[in-house]
C-alpha cells in the first residue's frame, strides 16, 4: 500500500467550544451532520449513510479540544481523522481544523470537496 497524503483543512465557526465539541464527539450531534445515524458502544462508533454502515474507535479525546477517530476497515496507521478546535488567543475566534488522510492528489481534492460540504452542514445545526 503507497503511503497516504495527510492534510488538514482550516474552518471558521461562529459557535462556542462546548457546543462544537458536543457535535463533534456525540452520537446525537455527529448524526445532525456528519452522518445519517450513529451508535456508539464503549469506544466503537458505527456511522451510517444511505444503508451502508463504517466503523470507527475513538483513538483519542480532549475535553472541548480534540476528539480522533480510527476507522477499523482501514489497517495502516494513519487511517484515522481528525477534529481539533483552535482558539485564536488575540480574537478569541473559534476554528475547526480537519486532519484526515487521502491515498492521492484526485481523492484529496474529492474529500476536501466533501468536509467543506459537511462542515457547512455542521455550521447550519449550529446555527454559525
Amino acid at each position: 500500500m503507497a503511503e497516504l497524503i495527510k492534510y488538514s483543512l482550516e474552518f471558521p465557526i461562529c459557535s462556542s467550544v462546548s457546543i462544537l465539541y458536543k457535535r463533534l464527539s456525540s452520537p446525537e450531534g455527529l448524526a445532525e451532520w456528519f452522518a445519517d445515524d450513529v451508535v456508539v458502544k464503549d469506544k466503537m462508533y458505527k456511522f451510517f449513510w444511505n444503508g451502508v454502515e463504517q466503523s470507527a474507535k475513538l483513538q483519542k479525546k480532549e475535553m472541548n479540544g480534540l476528539i480522533r477517530y480510527k476507522w477499523i476497515e482501514d489497517d495502516s496507521s494513519e487511517g484515522y481523522f481528525e477534529f481539533l478546535i483552535q482558539i485564536d488567543e488575540m480574537t478569541q475566534d473559534v476554528a475547526l481544523i480537519v486532519t484526515d488522510f487521502a491515498e492521492d492528489e484526485d481523492e484529496k481534492e474529492e474529500q476536501t470537496n466533501l468536509w467543506t460540504k459537511q462542515i457547512d452542514q455542521l455550521k447550519r445545526a449550529i446555527g454559525s
